[in-house]
């Protein structure tokens, strides 16, 4: 796997753009699409709608996944 992002492409609302994420991001991205029975541009149109202006597709892709890997871990206290 590479650590230097690399573009995927995705179709938003009804057009193809593309995305660059590290290998790392984007396996685990497809897999928890695939837990929630999901096609990939599906969970990526979500997120685009929840993203706001301010942040790029990448970074809340990012930050999709890093929020799931979260909540996976147990919970301190």
């Amino acid at each position: 796997m590479s650590g230097r992002p690399v573009k995927h492409s995705v179709t938003l609302k009804g057009h193809r753009t593309s995305v660059s994420l590290e290998d790392e991001f984007w396996a685990e991205f497809r897999a928890l699409a695939e837990a929630k029975s999901m096609p990939i541009n599906a969970l990526v149109a979500e997120i685009d709608a929840d993203r706001g202006m301010e942040m790029g597709l990448a970074s809340a892709i990012r930050l999709y996944v890093l929020r799931a890997l979260r909540d996976r871990l147990p919970k301190e206290g």
